[in-house]
């Protein structure tokens, strides 16, 4: 029986509110605007759980290092705004990794990171 404190359920909030992939200083940020006293120890600790839980998948990106966001969204890529620092979803994905990879390689999986500059900061 996993146990709920205010913590978690603040986390679990801020993952039900934003649903992108967050760095763990933005996810303590918006956790400190549910409450207060949550600190960095504690956001580490329950990401660890949501992700053992299946709650959170890690993403590891090329600039921002690791990256968390819920599960169960299906195959899909993210573009990181390089002016406001947020990474978003892209739904699909357009490649075939059969034809991408060389003739001899056996692609396992694969991710795609656009960069470049969101709508609201391309105004």
């Amino acid at each position: 029986m996993k146990r709920r404190t205010s913590q978690r359920a603040a986390l679990e909030m801020v993952f039900q509110k934003e649903d992108r992939p967050m760095g763990v200083e933005e996810i303590l940020n918006a956790g400190r605007k549910i409450v207060r006293t949550l600190n960095q120890a504690t956001v580490y600790r329950n990401l660890k759980i949501m992700v053992d839980n299946g709650e959170l998948i890690q993403i590891n990106h090329p600039a921002m290092g690791t990256l968390y966001e819920r599960t169960g969204k299906g195959h899909h890529h993210h573009f990181y705004c390089r002016i406001c620092g947020r990474v978003f979803e892209l739904p699909g994905c357009g490649l075939d990794s059969k034809k991408a990879a060389p003739k001899g390689f056996i692609t396992e999986e694969h991710e795609i990171f656009l960069f470049g500059v969101c709508p609201s900061c391309a105004k």
